[in-house]
Order: C-alpha cells, then sequence, then structure tokens
C-alpha cells in the first residue's frame, strides 16, 4: 500500500495533485460547519458525511488527522430566528448545536477533533483583524471594518472570478453599508452593532465579527497558518473560501490551504433542482431520520463520489438499503462460519492473492480522489466472493480472519457498521441446539416449530452431513 499515491482534485488549480502531507504521516483538516439557526437539511448533511468518508480513509492510509469543523454560532440568521422564538441568539445556537449531534451521530459521522465556536473565539478575530488594518489590508469606516479587496492578487482564483466579474455584481447592491466602502467589492471583517443586537467591544465601536473572517481564525489557531485540506460544498467558493484565502494569506504571507477540495450538491425533482432552504425544497435530517434508516441514508451518501451532485429520491434510498442489505447478508453469512474455522489448512493458502488483489483495488479506486462509487464496487465483488467462500465446508482461519478485518475496515470507511452478527448468531445456535435436542427426543413438532420460526426472521437452515448450517436470506 505505501508505494502507491493518492491524487486529490484541487478547485484552486482544477486539477488532480498527489497528496503531499505538510508534515509526515499527519493531515491538517478544516471543515466549514454548520450556520446553527435550524435543523441541517440533508444537502449540509451529505457535506459532513462526504469529508467524514475522506478522513476515515486517510485514517486507514496511515495518516494521524487532526480534524477541526466550526460552529457559526454569530450570524443574522441566528439573531432573526432568536427574534421568531422570543429566546436568545445563544440559546437558539445551543439549541440547533445539539440537534445537530444528535443527527449526525445517528448517520455514525465520527467527532472532530475540535468543534471551535465563533463566540468563543471573539479576542483572537479582533486581533486578527487589527493586524490586518497595521498591514494596511483593511480600513474602519462607521464602526465596520472592511478588507482592500482589489489589493489581493489573484482575487477569485478559487471560484475562477476575475475583479471584473466581482465588481459589474456589488455595482448592483445598494444600502447604506455600500455607501461607507472604499470599493464597492470590500467585503467585512466586522459589522457595527445594530439595536436590539448580540455585540462586542471593540478598537471600531461595539459589533460583531463578519461570516468570513471567523473561519480564518479558528482555521489558524488551531491548525496553523498553512493547512493541508481545506474542504466544504461547492457553494462555499465564492465568496467564503475566496475571502477567507484573501484575508488568511495577506495576515500571514503564507498559502492558507494547500488542498481545497468541494462537495456536490444534492438534487432533488425531475429538474435535479440543487436542495436549498432559500429554493424551500430542503428536507431537514431531522425530519427524515425520524422516517427512514439512517444507516440507509449514510450508504446513500457516502458511495456518490463527493464532487458530484447526489440525486436524493426515496427510490434511490430504498435500492442504496437493498445493497446494504446484501451487504449485512454476506457478512452474517461469512462470520457464521468462524465455528467451521481450521487453524491450519495450507491448501486453502492459495485465496490469500485473491484477497490481496481486492484490497489493491480498493486503495486504487479511492487513492483517485476518494472515489466510493468505484470502490464500492470492490466491496461488492469481495461480498459475492465471501458468499461463495461461505458455502465450503471448510474455512482456513487466516483467510476468515483477513476476509473479515478487509471488509469490515471498508465498510467503516463508508460509516458502517454491522454490529448484531455475533449476538444473533449466539441466538441462533442456541435454538439450532434446542432443534436439535428435540429432534434426538422425537419431539419432531417442536423441531419443526424451531424451523419455521427462524424462517419468518428470514434465517434458513440446512441440514448437511457435518451438522446444520445456516444463512440469512
Amino acid at each position: 500500500m505505501g508505494e502507491m499515491m493518492i491524487k486529490i482534485y484541487n478547485t484552486l488549480t482544477r486539477q488532480k495533485e498527489e497528496f503531499k502531507a505538510l508534515e509526515a504521516n499527519k493531515v491538517k483538516m478544516y471543515i466549514c460547519g454548520p450556520t446553527v439557526y435550524n435543523y441541517i437539511h440533508i444537502g449540509n448533511a451529505r457535506s459532513i458525511v462526504a469529508f467524514d468518508v475522506i478522513r476515515r480513509y486517510l485514517t486507514y492510509r496511515g495518516f494521524k488527522v487532526n480534524y477541526v469543523m466550526n460552529f457559526t454560532d454569530v450570524d443574522d440568521k441566528i439573531i432573526r430566528t432568536s427574534y421568531k422564538l422570543k429566546i436568545s441568539a445563544e440559546e437558539v445556537a445551543n439549541r440547533f448545536i445539539a440537534a445537530f449531534n444528535e443527527d449526525i451521530k445517528a448517520l455514525n459521522v465520527k467527532k472532530p477533533n475540535f468543534t471551535p465556536k465563533v463566540s468563543q473565539n471573539i479576542p483572537e478575530i479582533i486581533a486578527f483583524i487589527k493586524d490586518l488594518i497595521a498591514k494596511k489590508w483593511a480600513y474602519q469606516a462607521g464602526g465596520n471594518v472592511y478588507f482592500h479587496t482589489r489589493k489581493f492578487p489573484c482575487y477569485g482564483a478559487l471560484a475562477n472570478k476575475t475583479i471584473d466579474d466581482l465588481k459589474a455584481g456589488a455595482s448592483k447592491r445598494v444600502g447604506a453599508e455600500q455607501t461607507l466602502k472604499e470599493d464597492a467589492i470590500d467585503f467585512a471583517l466586522w459589522k457595527a452593532a445594530k439595536k436590539a443586537e448580540p455585540f462586542w467591544k471593540s478598537p471600531w465601536g461595539n459589533g460583531r465579527p463578519g461570516w468570513h473572517i471567523e473561519c480564518s481564525v479558528m482555521a489558524t489557531k488551531i491548525l496553523g497558518a498553512t493547512i493541508d485540506i481545506h474542504g466544504g460544498g461547492q457553494d462555499l467558493e465564492f465568496p467564503h473560501h475566496t475571502n477567507e484565502i484573501a484575508q488568511s494569506e495577506a495576515k500571514t504571507g503564507k498559502p492558507f490551504a494547500n488542498y481545497w477540495l468541494h462537495n456536490g450538491f444534492v438534487t432533488v425533482g425531475e429538474e435535479d433542482a440543487k436542495m436549498s432552504k432559500s429554493l424551500n425544497n430542503f428536507i431537514t435530517l431531522h425530519e427524515l431520520l425520524q422516517k427512514v434508516d439512517p444507516k440507509a441514508l449514510r450508504f446513500l451518501m457516502s458511495i456518490t463520489h463527493y464532487r458530484k451532485p447526489l440525486r436524493f429520491s426515496m427510490a434511490s434510498l430504498k435500492e442504496a438499503e437493498v445493497n446494504l442489505t446484501k451487504l449485512k447478508n454476506a457478512y452474517d453469512n461469512f462470520i457464521f462460519r468462524k465455528n467451521d474455522v481450521q487453524k491450519f489448512l495450507s491448501e486453502d493458502q492459495q485465496k490469500l492473492p485473491e484477497l490481496k488483489t481486492f484490497e489493491k483495488n480498493f486503495i486504487l479506486a479511492m487513492d483517485d480522489d476518494f472515489n466510493t462509487a468505484n470502490a464500492v464496487t470492490v466491496l461488492y465483488d469481495l461480498a459475492k466472493w465471501m458468499n461463495t467462500y461461505a458455502k465450503e465446508n471448510v474455512l482456513s482461519k487466516v483467510v476468515y480472519e483477513q476476509t473479515i478485518d478487509l471488509f469490515t475496515k471498508w465498510l467503516l470507511i463508508l460509516g458502517i457498521e454491522f454490529k448484531s452478527a455475533d449476538s444473533l448468531a449466539e441466538e441462533v445456535e442456541k435454538l439450532i441446539a434446542d432443534r436439535n435436542q428435540a429432534r434426538l427426543e422425537k419431539n419432531f413438532k417442536r423441531a419443526d416449530e424451531i424451523r419455521k420460526n427462524l424462517a419468518k426472521r428470514g434465517i434458513i437452515l440446512e441440514d448437511t452431513n457435518v451438522g446444520t448450517r445456516w444463512k440469512k436470506m
């Protein structure tokens, strides 16, 4: 595995590049988390799952990943929700942070190493802005602080936009704030406080941070001036990530992130419209989890390549559920044979190269920009191989253990864990023993009753010359 090369599509350069970490066997990774004013929709969840898969795979390949995902708990939308619910902005944020954590736990998303909140980093944000002003990258105006966008070379490169593109868009904006700016395309680092809004004291008066400065401060504070991977949804390329680059590199004089990764949208309906709150065509994850199998939803999100659009429908979810059931059955049928395993079985060692081929093909797929769509095909092939192998009367211990190891590790990269097999196996084995005893006692009614009850649960018994075997339908 060591000689293989991970390639990542870098949005900044618009090409696949060999991944080279800043430090050997370590990855610094920052993901833009939610603005916590409502339950997240499944488009937001797709981003969280996509980068969870990438994190898991990098760990599988031997990297220690320092994974940071923030909570934006200071924002206009949170303030508006606080007015609507008649509670404080802090209470709004805490309520939906708790809901977010509960929902992504249901999707088996690993906890980040750090989950900083904007509200906990105000002194660092103020210090960051003061530094930009001192270096002539920013200026004060009416209690606000703005970034000199035009001064930053290659501004807009991440989103493939030019200053002229931005100027044309900015010229259409109106409002008091626009009159304060030296240039229409400048963006806010600090916003002067408005009546009845949360605020913090600063050298420029009472106010609160602009959206973009928050992530720059939290990322550099925890991970350093330059990080390996910065990720988020495609909609964050501009202006959010574009502005992060400008203000971070203006302050530090160093590249902010070496690799920029952006996941595709979730689309719905016949016209494949992007799911978003603004279009009012969204389904909240919280609502959906009450109706569907979380594991099937996680599987659907994981097996679509992260840069591709994910077409969501109940039909696509059902298909994912069916395929996941097939994998579960292959796993169960295989693991239930563990009592048949023999420690030494030299003639069976020819199967080890076959496992190595599966492993190589899986890694080749995932090393190619984390292509889970191709990797899951290898997983399906391994499942078929396991189904065939499980029918054999004698298993080799080393092959058995290596097969289970590969299968479970690959599933775990996708966020899927099958935990019930061992306890179920013990229960079924006990019932088989009861059935065998009933047959010895010529209590065929009881024996048949056990068989029928197991059949109702999808478990088929097969009486062979080496004893009773069983499998799940």
